[in-house]
């Protein structure tokens, strides 16, 4: 995949001790990749980092206030994959201060160690497909569409946006953003997160609550995302220019009432009970995002939301129930049938 261009790149990811970040300094790392993680110290265990051991994959492996590193010279990277920010929607109601400090600002910083460092060649932002004005209709939106926010998350998200802008016109970089579905994936730990929940209560032997049953959502296995950042990281290694954003999702999407049916289906000891009363006054019901643009640098979705769900839980069931870790196995089958997409 990706025509073997990370192989024996320098790729510098921040936020790697979070979940996304973990499988994506993994994949670069079976392609041959350099990789050096800049992050806050990993959460408590079980994280996706500590069980893949990612600390023993990586070339170098930072651990500090991300604000403060100014060691991006000495690592001479070729390319940065920015995912650092606070991650947890429900979360940024309490601690909206350090939500834009270490999203916005964190941002600010990174940026302005890339503009100063002559070996990057671009960056590769990740925000959300948070930072569309809320309109609650069934439009998907697209790129081009009014960015807006109200809550902290998706706010902070927003700001990012326009720093990105800021940067691309006013020092001619070429930041290249990512504008993903919701994610899934095995190695969530995070509270207030629907699958994740799920797992944690069923492995316990309790019942999940589940609120807004009927909310929609794009989606997606971590590995499309991260296909999508990945391609885009291609363009720039190519010397191509991708400063714009694109948006990177599902062609439909699916209701947490069916996640949850999905997840039922696939390990039976899940139970869970509905309370409607949503988790925060600026809840988004319906959500769907239109990836025309990021078809055209030929991503497309690989597994589509039902296998997405279903490998996420099996994922989860394999760990709780048998100890074992299938990210290796997820990356080897999406990477085979990535293939048998592109067969000639």
């Amino acid at each position: 995949m990706f025509d073997n261009i990370y192989k024996d790149k320098r790729v510098l990811i921040t936020g790697h001790t979070g979940y996304k970040a973990s499988w994506l300094a993994l994949w670069l790392k079976r392609m041959g990749a350099i990789v050096f993680g800049i992050s806050h110290a990993p959460h408590p265990p079980p994280t996706h980092y500590e069980i893949i051991d990612l600390h023993n994959i990586l070339e170098k492996d930072i651990h500090s206030d991300i604000s403060l590193i100014d060691e991006i010279n000495s690592l001479k990277p070729d390319i940065v994959f920015h995912l650092a920010a606070r991650a947890i929607v429900a979360n940024t109601f309490n601690e909206p201060e350090s939500t834009f400090q270490y999203t916005v600002m964190g941002a600010v910083h990174m940026l302005e160690l890339c503009r100063q460092c002559p070996s990057v060649q671009g960056v590769v932002m990740a925000t959300s497909d948070k930072v569309y004005l809320n309109n609650e209709w069934n439009y998907a939106y697209r790129e081009i569409d009014t960015l807006g926010g109200d809550d902290p998350y998706s706010t902070s998200k927003v700001c990012v946006e326009h720093i990105v802008e800021c940067y691309r016109k006013s020092f001619d970089m070429n930041i290249a953003v990512g504008r993903c579905g919701n994610v899934i994936g095995g190695g969530d730990f995070s509270e207030k997160r629907l699958i994740p929940d799920i797992a944690k209560a069923t492995a316990k032997g309790e019942v999940v609550v589940i609120h807004t049953p009927n909310a929609t959502r794009p989606f997606q296995h971590t590995l499309e995302a991260l296909q999508g950042y990945l391609l885009l990281g291609k363009e720039i290694l190519k010397g191509n220019d991708v400063n714009k954003c694109f948006n990177f999702g599902p062609t439909h999407e699916m209701t947490v009432l069916e996640v949850l049916e999905i997840a039922q289906a696939r390990w039976k000891n899940v139970k869970f009970e509905v309370d409607n009363k949503p988790t925060h006054k600026f809840m988004v019901y319906k959500l769907k995002i239109d990836s025309v643009e990021s078809r055209k640098l030929g991503w497309e979705p690989v597994w589509g939301m039902v296998p997405a769900v279903v490998e996420t839980i099996e994922w989860y069931k394999a760990y709780f129930e048998k100890g074992l870790i299938l990210t290796n196995k997820n990356i080897d089958d999406y990477e085979e049938e990535y293939g048998l997409h592109h067969r000639d």
